[in-house]
């Protein structure tokens, strides 16, 4: 096959997982270019060619294994999946409807919740401790120290 061919295929390739994204396709079509970038520069046989194909995609597809594991170990949800709310913990805010006989409203962020805890008045800093349902459980935040 002459190296324009292998090509259309390394672009055929890619097209099919353009349309169809199984994330390992474009690992072969890198092989299928490797290929004709090795064909280009010397006039490999038929044996050759099939022979770099193989290994370029294989290469390819170990380096793509790597890559994606990278992306993947920093997209993982870890214990909190299905539980985004367990992501506010910690979260500082303030309350912005008066904590009385342990109930109001706080701010985190640019969402409102309901909170519990203990009396605190609007405009007081809190930590998030833990939540249950749509309800957030707070304390007063300690001030940082100011170094006088």
């Amino acid at each position: 096959m002459p190296w324009w061919g292998w090509t259309i295929v390394a672009a055929g390739v890619g097209l099919v997982e353009l349309h169809a994204p199984g994330s390992y396709l474009i690992w072969i079509a890198l092989g299928a270019a490797l290929t004709a970038a090795l064909h280009s520069v010397w006039e490999l046989s038929i044996t050759a060619q099939v022979s770099s194909f193989i290994i370029a995609s294989a290469f390819s597809c170990l380096a793509g294994f790597f890559v994606y594991r990278r992306f993947d170990r920093r997209l993982s949800d870890g214990p909190t999946l299905n539980q985004r709310g367990l992501l506010t913990v910690g979260t500082r805010g303030v309350v912005c409807s008066n904590l009385t006989n342990g109930e109001g409203k706080v701010r985190l962020g640019d969402t409102v919740w309901l909170a519990e805890g203990p009396d605190l008045v609007e405009g007081t800093s809190i930590i998030v401790r833990s939540i249950r349902g749509s309800r957030v459980t707070v304390e007063a935040a300690e001030l940082p120290l100011t170094g006088r």
